[in-house]
């Protein structure tokens, strides 16, 4: 019989009234007798992330005692979205329109938190709450390994991102803190040493944490940082005047280089008339261009949470399904709401000018203002912060893969962080550019983990019984997959045409 249509979510799990859940003892030996499922390295995996002490008679993840609240659960999966794509999504805004973005925007939102609530239903009925166990339930071995490599393939992408903007963003902090015109040889404003002390002093403690929920407080903590970036870009959008000054090619040099009059002032800095200022400074509500396709990975990559959501469901206090869902919501629309207004002003700012990485766009106004400065120490504060939390899921599929049914380890716990940032250092340090990469892998396990997976999960785990394969609920997601599948080959069309252009151009230039 086909493990998809036994009923355990009647048997083995049981809704009290207070919203938590009881297990049902009758079930125990049927659970135990289904082809795809694995007690024993449930509970080695809950314990990862809930300590407690061994009873006597088998457990099971209902059996343990959440102890995050409500609003740290909405901090520390709102930090678990927010990344790097923040910065880009400016210049992605420059290359769709204000009109395209907000809609664009607003479908991954929408469709994030869809694959959020059939994440939680598929959950809710085999009772496991861990994301590679929902691929092992319903596909076997198979389709627990294709969701842990996704995840650790996707984390890995992201904490690599978020170790590139220490290295590349902590040196020029140094700089300006110094009041350098021009960068020395000094180590301390090499980055490859400041991303490996970085990894070691702050990084590595954070991630070797027992339990998820105590890093809620560096996740508010992160989240004010970012708030701090969104005031102070919506700031500068009224002092910073349009056209930009015009400066030479060194891009640290003062304004008062700029080509031009500067007999015009605003706000105390220099302005240029050139003859299409007003065509530099309108803003586009509609826009389609080479780079338009690539915008839709960013955006998709902006709202990756997907394996966070069970692990911190397990460590919610009181859980049930409408209360995480309620937190996936809020978290999914703050982030929403930010990024935003963050693109918004960020455009509106510097127009067709604005580059793939916002903060540097504003040292061509002022490489040593001072709010710029302390937005720069914000989110470099709130990426590092991040690092630890992404490495959570990652370290949880590598044990999925390779230490299968095992208790909680310390020397194992410590080990796999420790290899997991030597690596991502490694990647950091020694490769040249690792963008190609970053689009392949947005293009492959982000859609995996937000449309493909959570659809197929929901199809095959919710009994026939209970809704047949015709159902509304299931043709809905059977959709779902193939607007998944869809995107991940339009993605990786472009993706490939982009590189076959490069390549091209390379060769040609030879």
């Amino acid at each position: 019989m086909d493990p998809a249509e036994i009923p355990i979510q009647t048997e083995l799990v049981e809704l009290v009234p207070n919203g938590k859940y009881a297990v049902n003892a009758s079930a125990i030996s049927l659970v135990g007798n289904a082809r795809f499922e694995e007690p024993q390295l449930t509970v080695a995996e809950m314990e990862e992330f809930l300590p407690q002490g061994r009873d006597k008679k088998q457990t099971h993840f209902t059996d343990f005692e959440g102890k995050t609240s409500f609003g740290m659960s909405i901090f520390n999966l709102s930090n678990a979205i927010m990344g790097s794509g923040i910065l880009g999504l400016a210049y992605a805004m420059a290359n769709t329109g204000i009109l395209l973005f907000l809609f664009l925007l607003t479908t991954v939102a929408l469709l994030s938190s869809y694959s959020i609530h059939l994440l939680l239903k598929s959950s809710g009925i085999v009772g496991i709450r861990a994301y590679e166990q929902l691929g092992y339930r319903a596909f076997g071995t198979p389709g627990k390994l294709a969701a842990a490599i996704a995840i650790t393939l996707q984390n890995i992408g992201a904490m690599s991102s978020y170790l590139y903007i220490v290295k590349s963003e902590v040196p020029l902090v140094i700089q300006t803190f110094l009041n350098l015109e021009e960068k020395s040889t000094d180590w301390y404003l090499n980055g490859n040493y400041l991303v490996i002390l970085i990894s070691l002093t702050i990084i590595l403690p954070l991630a070797l944490m027992k339990q998820l929920g105590y890093l809620g407080y560096a996740s508010g903590f992160s989240l004010s940082c970012m708030v701090f970036f969104l005031i102070s870009v919506i700031y500068k959008k009224f002092q910073i005047p349009c056209p930009l000054p015009e400066q030479d090619g060194n891009s640290t040099s003062n304004l008062s280089d700029a080509q031009g009059s500067t007999s015009d002032y605003q706000n105390g800095y220099p302005v240029l008339q050139p003859a299409a200022a007003g065509a530099a400074c309108s803003a586009s509500l509609f826009t389609l261009n080479s780079q338009t396709a690539y915008t839709i990975p960013i955006m998709a990559f902006a709202f990756v949470c997907h394996p966070e959501v069970l692990p911190i469901y397990t460590e919610l206090k009181d859980p049930s399904k409408k209360k995480m869902q309620g937190i996936s919501n809020i978290s999914i629309a703050v982030m929403y709401v930010m990024y935003f207004l963050a693109a918004l002003f960020g455009y509106l700012t510097f127009y067709g000018r604005v580059e793939s990485e916002l903060l540097h766009t504003y040292s061509y106004v002022d490489p040593f203002d001072v709010l710029i400065l302390c937005v720069r120490v914000a989110v470099l504060i709130a990426v590092t912060l991040t690092v630890p939390i992404v490495l959570f899921p990652v370290r949880r599929a590598i044990q999925q893969m390779l230490f299968q049914g095992k208790d909680f380890s310390w020397v194992r716990h410590v080990a796999i962080a420790v290899v997991l940032l030597i690596t991502i250092n490694l990647l950091v340090i020694f490769a040249p550019s690792i963008l190609g990469i970053f689009g392949l892998i947005g293009a492959t396990s982000a859609p995996c983990l937000i449309f493909i997976f959570p659809a197929i999960f929901y199809i095959r785990i919710v009994p026939k019984d209970k809704e047949p394969p015709k159902s509304t609920p299931k043709i809905l997601a059977a959709g779902f997959a193939g607007l998944g599948v869809l995107f991940m080959v339009m993605s990786l069309s472009f993706i490939i045409s982009d590189w076959a252009m490069g390549s091209a151009k390379s060769g040609g230039s030879h």
